[in-house]
């Protein structure tokens, strides 16, 4: 199967990859330095799919890999959800409107995709990352509950789930 990578540039020194099997490596790579978690083959098999294709990027800056996005698409009860997986950006990258952009990214994307239509969009934050949280918050999202034990290997165990349900 044949893959192509399509670039969208939203200023000259920020722009988006879809992920493909060429560059998977340099997604696991970030998701290792940037997350606590070990992701499994799966996770990496489902980023791929072509249907989250619109919500799955790397984050590129002056060409140089520093982040990624990762979103997957869940329906229950007649109702189509978006529940964003992983977000991360390098250390040295941050407070460069990087997350910011990449956020905006995908919740265009999502308001833009009509079959299925996108309900909202959710996600979890550890209790202890209150700066994600007030990222998250200063971006059209509220905590709805706290999630207790969700993170089985890490602690704290407990995580918020905040979502923006999309107009």
């Amino acid at each position: 199967m044949a893959s192509t990578t399509t670039t969208t540039t939203t200023s000259h020194r920020v722009s988006f990859a879809s992920l493909t099997h060429n560059n998977l490596g340099t997604v696991r790579k970030l998701n290792s330095v940037l997350f606590p978690i070990k992701y499994s083959e799966r996770f990496y098999k489902d980023i791929l799919a072509q249907e989250h294709e619109p919500f799955c990027k790397l984050v590129y800056y002056n060409d140089v890999p520093v982040g990624t996005i990762s979103c997957r698409l869940e329906s229950t009860n007649n109702q189509t959800n978006l529940y964003l997986m992983t977000m991360g950006v390098l250390a040295p990258y941050r407070s460069r409107k990087l997350g910011s952009q990449s956020l905006e990214l995908i919740l265009a994307a999502a308001a833009a995709q009509t079959k299925p239509r996108i309900h909202k969009i959710y996600l979890h934050v550890q209790i202890s990352n209150t700066d994600a949280k007030k990222f998250y918050e200063r971006h059209g999202f509220t905590e709805v509950e706290v999630f207790k034990n969700y993170y089985k290997k890490i602690e704290p165990h407990d995580a918020w789930v905040l979502e923006k349900v999309l107009l």
